[in-house]
């Protein structure tokens, strides 16, 4: 893409984490000029001064600007906290011809997917490329919902997922957002692990939905145990549920489901978080055993479970290659 013809895109709610990982992804993206990245409580601050790993890549400001004084752009990611995104789009009126992707969890769920014209398609590539492609607004993923969808999505497709679903999964700390919490200091933290929302994570809702788009008389429970784990970024599930099958139907189903996937790959070796840390992609691994399938499944937090989906949603919008600005690599050590 020439020059004159990047994509401009802006960012509401830029100073948290997955704010910073946009600005991040942006900057550095062959075809997108970023605008502008709009935060409240840092207008005027540098950019840098908040995320201090873009020391030297940008020297971009916070604005605070009126939302309606600022320069149009192509595409709007919101990455405000969960709520804000629904009151953010009835306080401000947005073109509609403005793309936006939104990272909260206001729209995901059926059927509070719209607000005032705007309607919002569920932004799993791997689920919805093709609708992606034709919508004009995006509901991101959540994390943890992304990690357990992708463990689960090939059984759903193919009308697989029949009996109870036990999952067992841990996160990093910056799952929690950059505002500071009891459970989220480094003193609480260290050398420590601890369940959370036991049974009742919000996430489950996008998973239980994506299930039952393929499988609507699903009754199954979707039994989850959270864990914050003692590091910063990344998520590793363990999935399971009845299977009939065989190791080798299970590995055929999977490679032939995510054959064209361009970041969820099917690994025939056990996995680890390292992996995909400072990456885009999901890795999965299967394991039959005993009328059992468990699907251990990994991903950046911050990448594919936030601002590296949603790049990679604003790409398909977009007609640009899905890879484009995502080829990263994992942090080897």
């Amino acid at each position: 893409m020439s020059e004159t013809k990047k994509i401009r895109v802006g960012i509401i709610g830029g100073a948290g984490y997955t704010g910073g990982e946009a600005v991040r992804l942006l900057i550095n993206h062959p075809d997108v000029e970023l605008v502008y990245v709009h935060s409240n409580s840092n207008g005027g601050n540098l950019v840098s001064d908040v995320h201090a790993d873009l020391l030297g890549d940008t020297d971009m400001r916070f604005t605070d600007t009126a939302i309606e004084q600022l320069p149009k752009v192509d595409v709007m990611f919101l990455c405000v906290g969960h709520g804000d995104a629904r009151k953010f789009l009835e306080a401000n009126k947005i073109a509609e011809d403005v793309r936006i992707i939104d990272l909260s969890q206001d729209f995901r769920i059926a059927p509070d997917t719209a607000i005032d014209g705007h309607a919002f398609v569920y932004g799993l590539p791997e689920q919805n490329r093709e609708a992606i492609k034709e919508a004009k607004n995006i509901a991101n993923p959540g994390c943890f919902a992304t990690c357990l969808q992708l463990a689960l999505l090939p059984l759903a497709a193919n009308g697989l997922v029949r009996g109870d679903v036990h999952i067992s999964a841990t996160t990093g700390s910056t799952g929690a957002g950059q505002k500071l919490a009891p459970t989220s200091h480094f003193s609480w933290r260290a050398n420590n692990l601890s369940t959370y929302k036991v049974f009742e994570h919000q996430h489950l809702r996008e998973v239980r939905q994506m299930i039952r788009s393929f499988e609507p008389s699903f009754a199954g429970a979707v039994n989850f145990i959270p864990y914050r784990g003692d590091f910063t970024r990344g998520i590793i599930a363990s999935v399971y549920t009845d299977f009939a099958g065989t190791q080798e139907e299970a590995q055929r189903i999977y490679k032939e489901f995510y054959a064209s996937a361009a970041f969820t790959h099917v690994s025939d070796k056990p996995i680890s978080l390292k992996q995909v840390v400072n990456t885009n992609k999901c890795l999965v691994h299967l394991t039959v055993h005993e009328g059992k399938l468990l699907v251990m499944s990994v991903i950046d937090n911050l990448l594919k479970g936030a601002s590296g989906q949603a790049v990679q949603n604003m790409n398909l919008m977009c007609g640009l290659p899905e890879t484009a600005g995502l080829r990263l690599k994992p942090l080897a050590f």
